[in-house]
């Protein structure tokens, strides 16, 4: 796709929305730290750019980003990826989306959104979805605005790869 169709409000044009490219990764991987970090969760990321580039080169998600035109930073990104329901079929699913904090308010976060729903839309998606901590007020917000439901009723499960390695269900045979 190249560069999408989304930039500044109002012809502003301090910075656009684009596919992401592997020498974005670096950056993507930042935001992440980032995100971790207002999220009180820095030491819980273990991700490397290696592995982050691996991941990437297989097809394991897709990364969009903003870039600052006068100095080609990326100023925020959106990691996402296709998923399966077994009640709707093909669904979208957000990982991430954090814009750089002297950049949030204007619009960058709508606008990579927007590439994210149209990402979705191409990909013939039954939905869109995401997760946001409950109290995160600033996202929850930014969510609502978007007019999307924000469903209370899930509980998030999750065996770490330490919890998998010694849960004692990975050593019974099938029958």
């Amino acid at each position: 796709m190249g560069h999408l169709a989304l930039s500044g409000p109002e012809g502003d044009s301090k910075w656009y929305v684009r596919e992401g490219r592997r020498k974005d990764l670096k950056a993507v991987l930042a935001l992440v730290r980032e995100l971790a970090a207002y999220e009180r969760a820095a030491h819980e990321v273990s991700l490397t750019l290696s592995q982050l580039e691996k991941d990437a080169e297989a097809g394991c998600f897709a990364w969009t980003v903003a870039e600052e035109r006068a100095t080609g930073q990326i100023i925020g990104m959106v990691l996402h990826h296709g998923r399966y329901s077994t009640w709707k079929g093909k669904t979208w699913y957000v990982e991430d989306l954090v814009v750089t904090e002297a950049w949030r308010g204007q619009g960058v976060g709508k606008a990579l959104f927007a590439a994210v729903a149209q990402r979705a839309w191409a990909e013939e998606a039954q939905r869109l979805e995401w997760q946001v901590l409950d109290w995160n007020e600033p996202a929850i917000g930014f969510y609502r605005h978007l007019e999307a439901s924000l469903d209370g009723s899930w509980l998030n499960g999750r065996l770490t790869r330490e919890a998998l390695k010694n849960h004692p269900l990975r050593t019974i045979s099938q029958p």
